[in-house]
């Protein structure tokens, strides 16, 4: 095999995210569910025998050092495996978001060279090197929605209706860094079971985020007016500055200020590369 070629890497979406606890190392416990959306980045592999591994950004600039080009050197050096890859980028997922893009393009990454390299690394041992890159990217090599608790490394597959939702990303973005910082971040929500989330998944809980966002991010609070506007019941995802909100039957269409972005999406019932690597189990 020598090229891999159109291979997606797609968004995802938190229905609820409640902070539930802080661990004296500082990292904030969870719960949430991540959805798996259709709003996808494209990535396109091509073996190199001197080695090296390169990127060409076909869409956006990205920095030179993003989680695609750590995630390829990373399998390298965790396999010693002597090949490189020159990897293109089809940046489409909005970036300070809250919709993974980054982990997600990491995951593709490492799934894509695992077969491109011929290494044979089983989903476990993926899963490992992925949570050195970031705690979503092992949830995108897993390849369904999920229910998630710990740090973000509990993860316990589910299914979900099929629905469409309204996406829209303001022009501002947010470090997630800067919202977890905060004093004011509730961090004492009670936990919840999964059999209490089955009863309404599309309308359970809340974000423990976005306050902090809005008062840190103007933009998300107009973001979230401009759903409500339109009749939908809209909430933040992850740290932010993406809203989103199930579209409801009779709902209007939704227009949105210059610069932002705005899209009607599906849930994906698995994640497009689900299978391409083996499980131990």
């Amino acid at each position: 095999m020598k090229a891999l070629h159109d291979v997606p890497a797609p968004a995802k979406l938190n229905l609820f995210l409640h902070i539930t606890g802080r661990r004296p190392d500082g990292y904030h416990l969870l719960q949430s569910v991540f959805m798996l959306v259709d709003w996808c980045d494209t990535l396109h592999f091509e073996k190199r025998q001197d080695g090296l591994i390169s990127r060409e950004d076909l869409t956006v600039a990205l920095p030179a050092d993003d989680l695609i080009t750590r995630a390829a050197k990373l399998l390298q050096k965790h396999t010693g495996s002597t090949h490189g890859a020159h990897i293109g980028i089809e940046k489409r997922i909005p970036s300070q978001a809250g919709m993974g893009g980054g982990s997600s393009d990491a995951a593709t990454c490492l799934l894509a060279l695992n077969q491109l390299w011929d290494l044979h690394l089983t989903l476990p041992v993926l899963e490992k090197l992925g949570l050195q890159l970031g705690a979503d990217v092992p949830f995108f090599l897993r390849g369904q929605h999920a229910w998630v608790e710990g740090v973000g490394e509990q993860i316990t597959p589910i299914d979900l209706p099929a629905a469409r939702f309204w996406i829209v990303k303001p022009a501002a973005g947010i470090e997630t860094s800067q919202i977890f910082a905060s004093p004011k971040l509730q961090r004492a929500t009670n936990a919840v079971t999964i059999s209490d989330f089955a009863a309404d998944p599309f309308g359970f809980g809340h974000n423990d985020l976005q306050p902090v966002a809005q008062a840190f991010c103007p933009d998300v609070s107009q973001a979230l007016d401009v759903l409500r506007s339109a009749g939908h019941n809209a909430r933040m995802t992850g740290s932010g500055s993406a809203v989103f909100a199930l579209c409801s039957s009779g709902s209007a269409q939704v227009s949105v200020p210059d610069h932002w972005q705005v899209r009607k999406c599906s849930n994906m019932e698995v994640h497009p590369l689900k299978g391409w690597a083996t499980s131990d189990s």
